[in-house]
């Protein structure tokens, strides 16, 4: 006698997922997107502040520059590169990013200082501040539509320090220049520093 097995008794081997393992990945697959989403986020904080870690550098170079500049062509004597309370001519503490004056030519003199302007001609905004003029829409730089922006967000620097020997005697013909740029970045209330160094000696 043959004894066939009931059709009915057999199931075929089926294979998904759970409930409890279809949440788990929704949760894997959530932490993953909040975390990409965060990545999203500095980059584009990122982009933001690079023109204004840009413009810190500039400033910085800029006024550097023009303290060896005058050192080499004899426009300012040794002595006068020093800040104002060591008998030297430049100012101390955070000054607003005027330009250079008449007398000097160099940027951060005390009493020396001018009203920056536009490439129009025009002075620019916030009590003649550095600004930084770009093409508007006519695509012409100098035209009433160009676009101005004030570096009023931002101050410089200039300390001077005269060095020491092994002793603790200054040495009277080498110093130590510290250019630091302040300014704040975009949707930001911490203010960021940017910081250059040089050695200026009396000879070149």
């Amino acid at each position: 006698m043959k004894i066939y097995p009931n059709s009915r008794s057999r199931r075929p081997n089926q294979s998904g997922f759970s409930l409890i393992e279809v949440m788990i990945s929704m949760v894997v697959l959530g932490v993953g997107l909040v975390g990409l989403l965060g990545v999203f986020g500095l980059a584009i904080a990122a982009n933001q502040s690079a023109q204004e870690d840009m413009i810190a550098r500039q400033v910085a170079s800029e006024a550097m520059e023009s303290i060896f500049t005058a050192r080499n062509t004899a426009q300012l004597s040794f002595s006068q590169i020093n800040n104002v309370g060591f008998g030297g001519i430049f100012a101390s503490g955070p000054q607003s990013l005027l330009c250079a004056g008449p007398t000097y030519g160099i940027v951060g003199v005390a009493g020396d200082t001018s009203s920056c302007t536009t490439s129009s001609g025009a002075a620019c905004p916030n009590g003649g501040v550095k600004c930084l003029d770009e093409a508007g829409p006519d695509g012409i730089l100098g035209t009433a539509d160009d676009v101005i922006q004030s570096l009023s967000n931002y101050t410089r620097t200039i300390a001077i320090t005269p060095l020491t020997d092994s002793s603790g005697s200054p040495i009277q013909t080498l110093s130590q220049v510290t250019i630091t740029v302040t300014y704040s970045a975009p949707n930001s209330s911490v203010p960021k520093n940017y910081v250059l160094e040089e050695f200026i000696s009396e000879y070149h």
